[in-house]
Order: C-alpha cells, then sequence, then structure tokens
C-alpha cells in the first residue's frame, strides 16, 4: 500500500463521516523522529483547542520554572514583637499557589499556627490579612463567558487561591414544581448571599447552574434538578478565596489560645510603595511536576490559570491577563514554535477566542519531547484506556495505553494532541482538533478513535 493511499483512506474517516464532515478541523500527525508527515488536514489552520490550550501554558511553565518549582506562601507580618504581642498585622503574601486547601486539605494551618507561636506571638494586636496584590483586579478572565463566572470549573483567579476556589452548596429538593432549599455550604462563607431560583421538576439530571462575579457576596442559583432527590450538592466558585484563609488562619489562631484582636481582612490593590514587612514563614507548595501532572490529567482550569497569571507577574507586578499571554507568546516564538496566527485569550482553554493550528501543538509536543523535562512532561499527560480524561479514549484497543495526549472538550468540540508510542519503536506526534460538530462529544470522540486506530494499524503495517 502507498503512503499516498495510505493517508487518503485514513484521513477520509474524518472528512466523510456525517459527524465530523463539516466539522471545523486541522489535523496533523507526524513520525516524531524523522519528521515524516503521516497525515495532515488544514494543519495550520487555527481553531479553539479547549483544555488542549493547557498544553501551551504547563509546558512553559516547565521550562521557564523547572520541576522541582515551588509557589511560595509567605507569612509576615508589620510592626513589632514585644513580650508576646505582635503590635502589627499579620499578612498571607500570596504569589498564586493553586494547591493550598486543595480538595479541602487544611491540615498546613497547624503548621502556620506552630510557626507564629514559635515566633513568640502569643497575641496580635491586629488582624490576619490576605495580600493578594501579586495580581492586578481581573480575577475573572474577560474572554471567558458570561454564563460561566461563578461556576466551579470557571473560579476566579488570585495571588491566593484556597480551597480550589470551590465550595459546595448542599440543597434538598422536594415536589415537582417547588424550589429546592439551600442547607449549608462547604467550606461555609461568611455573608454570602443566594438568590435562588433552582426548580424541582421531572428530569433525571442534574441541571443547576451557579453564577455570580469575583469579590460579590452574591450568587445565584438556577437551572432545574430531579424532584424528590433530597439532599444534594452544587459547585460553585468562592468569592474571595484569600479573605476566607485569612477567616480560617484567624479561627485557627483563636482555638490554639493566640488572641487576634481584629476580624480578618484583604488587600487586592498592588502599591509598590508598601512598607517592607518582616517575613516569618514560608509555606512552599507541592513540585511543578505535580502540579502540572493535575493541570494536565484532570484538566484543572485552576491549576492552568494560577500558573498562567503567574508567568505574567514574573514580567511586571501587578500581574495581568495581557503580560500572561505576551509572556506564552514569547516563550514559544523563541523556542521555534509557529504561534503567530494563534489568539491567546487564556492559559486554560475556557476562553471560547483561543485558538490555536494542529501543526503549532505538533512543533510544541515536538520541542518537548527533546527537553531536558520530558520526564516531568510525559508524566503529566494521562494515557488512553487507563488515566484522568483520556480513561474513556480507546480502551481495549490496541492503543490502549500507547497514547499520551491531553484532550479538549466543550460543546460540539473534541480535541486531542500528544504522543502514540508504535511497537517498533517510533513514536507518533499528532494533533486533531475537531470543532462545531454536530452531536455530542462522545460520538466525536469515537470518530476520532476510529481515525486513531486506522492510522496506528496503517504505520503498523509498513
Amino acid at each position: 500500500m502507498s503512503l499516498l493511499l495510505s493517508l487518503i483512506l485514513s484521513i477520509n474517516i474524518l472528512t466523510t463521516h456525517p459527524i465530523t464532515s463539516q466539522a471545523n478541523m486541522s489535523v496533523l500527525v507526524q513520525n516524531l523522529k524523522t519528521g515524516e508527515v503521516i497525515d495532515s488536514y488544514r494543519a495550520d489552520k487555527v481553531v479553539p483547542p479547549a483544555s488542549v490550550m493547557k498544553l501551551l501554558t504547563t509546558g512553559a511553565a516547565l521550562e521557564m520554572l523547572g520541576p522541582g518549582f515551588r509557589f511560595p506562601t509567605i507569612l509576615e507580618y508589620t510592626g513589632t514583637i514585644e513580650n508576646g504581642v505582635l503590635y502589627g498585622d499579620l499578612y498571607i503574601k500570596g504569589t498564586c499557589d493553586p494547591s493550598l486547601g486543595w480538595k479541602g486539605r487544611t491540615a498546613f494551618l497547624d503548621k502556620w499556627v506552630k510557626a507564629i507561636r514559635t515566633a513568640g506571638i502569643s497575641r496580635i494586636d491586629g488582624a490576619v490579612i490576605a495580600d493578594m496584590t501579586m495580581l492586578d483586579g481581573d480575577a475573572q478572565n474577560p474572554g471567558w463567558l458570561c454564563e460561566d463566572a461563578g461556576n466551579y470549573y470557571a473560579p476566579g483567579i488570585f495571588a491566593l487561591n484556597y480551597y480550589g476556589n470551590t465550595m459546595n452548596i448542599v440543597l434538598r429538593s422536594a415536589e415537582p414544581g417547588t424550589v429546592a432549599t439551600i442547607l449549608s455550604t462547604e467550606p461555609k462563607v461568611e455573608g454570602i448571599e443566594f438568590i435562588n431560583r433552582v426548580r424541582c421538576d421531572r428530569i433525571q439530571y442534574d441541571g443547576a447552574f451557579v453564577s455570580g462575579l469575583p469579590y460579590s457576596k452574591e450568587r445565584y442559583l438556577t437551572g432545574a434538578v430531579p424532584s424528590n432527590l433530597g439532599t444534594f450538592g452544587v459547585k460553585g466558585d468562592l468569592p474571595n478565596p484569600g479573605l476566607l484563609l485569612a477567616q480560617h488562619l484567624t479561627s485557627r489562631l483563636r482555638d490554639a489560645g493566640i488572641t487576634v484582636r481584629h476580624e480578618a481582612a484583604y488587600e487586592a490593590d498592588f502599591n509598590p510603595l508598601t512598607p517592607p514587612r518582616n517575613e516569618l514563614y514560608t509555606h512552599y507548595s507541592p513540585p511543578l511536576s505535580e502540579l502540572i501532572q493535575e493541570t494536565n490529567v484532570n484538566s484543572n482550569n485552576l491549576y492552568a490559570e494560577a500558573l498562567f497569571r503567574y508567568l505574567g507577574a514574573r514580567l511586571t507586578l501587578p500581574g495581568t491577563i495581557h503580560n500572561s499571554q505576551e509572556v506564552l507568546r514569547d516563550f514559544w516564538r523563541r523556542r521555534g514554535v509557529n504561534i503567530q496566527n494563534a489568539i491567546i485569550k487564556d492559559g486554560c482553554g475556557l476562553a471560547p477566542q483561543d485558538a490555536v493550528s494542529a501543526k503549532t501543538f505538533v512543533q510544541l509536543l515536538t520541542f518537548m519531547s527533546h527537553s531536558d523535562n520530558r520526564d516531568a512532561w510525559m508524566a503529566s499527560l494521562p494515557i488512553s484506556g487507563q488515566t484522568g480524561t483520556l480513561t474513556s479514549l480507546c480502551p481495549k484497543t490496541p492503543l490502549e495505553g500507547r497514547i499520551h495526549a491531553k484532550s479538549g472538550t466543550i460543546a460540539g468540540t473534541k480535541n486531542f494532541a500528544g504522543y502514540i508510542d508504535m511497537p517498533n519503536g517510533d513514536t507518533l506526534v499528532f494533533a486533531i482538533l475537531v470543532n462545531s460538530a454536530p452531536g455530542k462529544a462522545r460520538n466525536i470522540q469515537t470518530v476520532i478513535q476510529q481515525y486513531l486506530l486506522d492510522v496506528y494499524k496503517k504505520q503498523s503495517e509498513k
């Protein structure tokens, strides 16, 4: 079978199938070692990448910071410590760490309390203040849809992130036609106000949505849930995670017998004239290698955006979304990746204006395969049929366990970019971006899976 015939037969699966034939597509498959093009279809065409966008962010972060980088969160104080009394305020200075309190793990606060006691402090004559000034006020990316704001998958991004910037709102449903009752939130958020319009209906799925803006104490609940379901949870974002962290530390200090005179507060506006403070203790995040693994394997938007914003803050303070965009673009341009026509609005792919070509992703993946950080990079990618967002891709097929890739999914869109390990030891590097296709994402994935299996079969027979 000629190479030309192989090309035609493989790509035809995507270009002639009823689900994908009219889709906005960009496809490129290459041999990683030789650079031979195995398949190509509008490879230079930029299309929305969805969460495949995270490859640009995590790759740049890994190269710029190194796999062992850890985000510092610093306890600082103003004033003086005399006879056990801090005559000043205690600050929690954030640097974008996304992992503080992740999945409700708050044991680190006990270490903070111990460090404060070790410093000889038994009373704080001021307050615990969350310092979120490393970033500007654009906690919500303006490129994101308004309907996403307030949902757990699109939380505000701050210099201090806490509890995954997510709260679980516990409701109880009753008879059809009634409004679900809000029972509590986890964690508890002081002063939050809910405008609740969640209907109990004769449906079999959770159709409740949360909306709201960063710093706002109002959250709107709309949509519908199954009637007579009992108690259940709906996830939404935390309005001000830094303030919540300061409140939790204040509570832990008081429980430990350390008096705090004033209630917790926060600062969000950068001031270059802020007087110097005294450093008391530094908390470090897990290493970047672990953070990008969470980012890519589970497609974590918070982690991706925190990395994205941190890279921008390295350029100038306060960190801005524009600076993050420019840092990402400049980094990949300098590495020989064709980024000229790409549109970069965020670091996670949630912005519908994001647009990247298959060729750009293949060039990026090729670069990372030769990087000194290759092992950490490969470990961050989910594996087909086995882990993360690739669990449902090619299970119980010859490609199970052979694909390391990032997926991206939104309505009418299913994208993949990564590597395929071939039986002869070769590696294929690929990007398949399928947008605006009719039907559900899982049906688009079925077609892409057929295509991948066909490419794998033909290349194995060569």
